[in-house]
């Protein structure tokens, strides 16, 4: 009776003691050879087979649909439904383990989870182990340094200083406290005067410019150090009553936490990240802000929360990080009277860690822009740079002239890329179609997008060179036979998720989306509004929609595991570090985007291109 089974391999990692018990009571080993079918066509499997060694192929006629290694099993929803649809044959000598067909049905019945990741469609299974991560991975966030929250600056006064020109500085530095010295004690004693405090002070009836602030202030201050834990710091708000307390590092003021910061930490970093940038006066204030969103992302995707609520949470933080940084740099004018815009992943919301900048600009037709163009876009494109977003290796920037210019010749541009389609145009036509303003008058960037619109064209041989860039980095079917060969270097177990996944996927349904002249600038409203037009089925759409999500997920736990290693973020996936369900997820994302793509070669003819 085998006692080496791996229980921490999906979807057996979520079974009970007993259920483990169960398994381990109902097993098998099996042997066969290479080229030996496990399970044919039509079969009734009595069965689950888990692979202990060697790797099996799955054939749906001819074709290659993927290859089981080690630890993976198959074919429960064949099991399930009492008929295999497909052929299974070693692709060499294998070794696996059978698990009789009534202890599977019996685990199913008592483990819904298990029931999911086992059979369920792509769908099922991210919900189901979503609540797994949700319930085991959950990280108490008040347990971080109160150093990494968000620490107001401090101002402080004189104990001397009237109210009143305390009053203009919570005016013009935008707070609502200030500390105070008081140099007639010896040490010197610090205070503080808040908002609260000037009710006090107008009932005194003494003129505002006559009141010395410190005779308001309270010098009892409530301080944590900055390598306290925030959950310290939330508690002696709480033991206090009170809304503020002074950070202190080494003996000097630090900065002030308040309350509403805490809550937001605790619950939201992006709230913290977006204040800090809102107040930013300088680039260098910026690159602090800009520093603090990959942690944040890391820690929101470990304690749970869902890739596309991160996604979205980023896409606000970068336009908003963009736009400041362009306010800082630009001179109000042009601010005023262009529209900074971004593009890609980014322009679609779906951008996580930092990647290429891909933004551009355009300006009133009536507006002259200032002679140093350039150089303010040379210095744009820089900080940026500075802040981790690399440049563009194809200048799909501001600071290259290409990407900058009026409403009109945008229109023009925009109009040449749609009509002369060749490589480059349809390319850029690409890009553009994903653009989403970030600053200045985004009525601009609607306008060029508009007329484009206006112009698109049904002609089917341009509709089909424009969606042939779907095969652009050639096919992914069968990629899994090619991952897992036994004879493969380590370098061919390395996945560009975006070549193989993301891009035929994204590029697919704006392909559809240019067609049926939708506005939509996102993957998934694209998709939605595919839908809604009858284009796409409704499990089609829920079968995009998924893969997308999964697509996401793996990419960035893969940037975030090299980020913790300390290498830089690379795109590339290795499929030696994916647990048995993420490489199940990943299979089942695949093989969406397999189906995908053979409809669109049929919806634009593409073996005609």
């Amino acid at each position: 009776m085998p006692s080496a089974f791996n229980f921490n391999a999906s979807p057996f990692d979520c079974l009970t003691q007993d259920q483990q018990r169960l398994v381990r009571d109902n097993l098998d080993v099996a042997y066969f050879r290479p080229g030996e079918v496990l399970l044919d066509v039509g079969a009734a499997p009595t069965h689950l087979f888990v692979i202990i060694k060697g790797h099996v192929t799955q054939f749906d006629g001819a074709e290659i649909v993927t290859v089981y290694g080690p630890d993976d099993c198959f074919d429960g929803r064949a099991l399930v439904a009492g008929k295999s649809s497909s052929r299974f044959v070693a692709a060499e000598e294998v070794v696996a383990y059978e698990l009789a067909r009534q202890t599977v049905k019996d685990l199913i019945a008592a483990n819904a989870t298990f029931g999911a990741l086992l059979f369920s469609d792509l769908g099922q299974k991210l919900s189901a182990l979503g609540e797994r991560r949700h319930q085991n991975e959950l990280i108490a966030l008040n347990t971080a340094r109160v150093e990494q929250a968000f620490l107001r600056p401090v101002q402080i006064v004189d104990a001397d200083t009237d109210i009143v020109s305390v009053v203009r500085v919570f005016h013009e530095k935008k707070t609502s406290n200030v500390l105070v010295r008081d140099n007639s004690t010896d040490p010197p004693r610090l205070g503080i005067f808040t908002a609260t405090a000037l009710h006090k002070a107008v009932l005194r009836g003494t003129p505002l410019d006559q009141m010395p602030v410190g005779s308001l202030a309270n010098y009892q201050l409530i301080t944590v150090q900055a390598q306290d834990q925030v959950g310290d710091a939330l508690a002696l708000l709480l033991r206090h009553a009170i809304h503020r307390v002074v950070v202190m590092d080494r003996g000097e003021v630090r900065g002030v936490l308040e309350s509403l910061d805490v809550f937001a930490f605790l619950s939201n970093h992006s709230h913290l990240i977006g204040m800090q940038i809102d107040a930013a006066e300088t680039l260098d204030e910026l690159a602090d802000a800009a520093g603090r969103i990959t942690p944040m992302i890391g820690r929101m995707v470990r304690s749970g929360t869902r890739v596309p609520l991160v996604a979205t949470m980023v896409r606000d933080l970068n336009a908003r990080l963009f736009a400041r940084t362009w306010a800082l740099i630009a001179p109000p004018d042009l601010v005023a009277a262009s529209c900074l815009f971004v593009m890609g992943s980014e322009g679609r919301g779906e951008q996580l860690l930092k990647t290429d900048q891909d933004n551009g600009l355009v300006w009133r037709d009536d507006y002259t822009p200032p002679d140093d163009l350039q150089a303010i876009c040379d210095r744009f494109s820089a900080a940026l740079a500075s802040f981790g977003y690399p440049e563009c290796p194809g200048r799909i920037m501001v600071n290259n002239p290409q990407w900058r210019m009026s409403a009109g010749d945008f229109a023009r541009t925009v109009r040449r890329w749609l009509l002369m389609p060749e490589a480059d145009s349809l390319m850029n036509l690409a890009i553009f179609l994903d653009a989403h303003a970030v600053a200045g008058d985004a009525r601009l960037l609607e306008g060029v997008r508009e007329g484009l619109m206006a112009l698109a064209t049904d002609n089917d041989a341009t509709l089909a060179r424009f969606a042939a860039a779907i095969d652009a980095f050639g096919s992914s079917d069968g990629w899994w036979n090619r991952v897992l060969e036994l004879a493969g270097a380590d370098a061919e177990r390395l996945m560009n998720l975006k070549k193989e996944g993301i891009f035929p996927l994204v590029h697919g349904v704006r392909s559809l989306a240019l067609a049926h002249r939708l506005r939509e600038q996102s993957t998934v409203e694209r998709i939605q509004a595919l839908q809604a037009a009858g284009e796409l089925s409704a499990a089609t759409a829920r079968e995009l929609g998924e893969a997308l999500r999964v697509f996401m997920g793996v990419r960035l736990e893969a940037g975030l595991m090299e980020l913790d290693r300390g290498q830089p973020v690379s795109g590339v996936v290795d499929i030696n570090a994916l647990s048995t369900a993420e490489r199940d997820l990943l299979k089942d994302a695949l093989g969406v985007v397999r189906r995908f793509k053979a409809q669109l070669r049929h919806r634009f003819k593409l073996s005609a291109v």
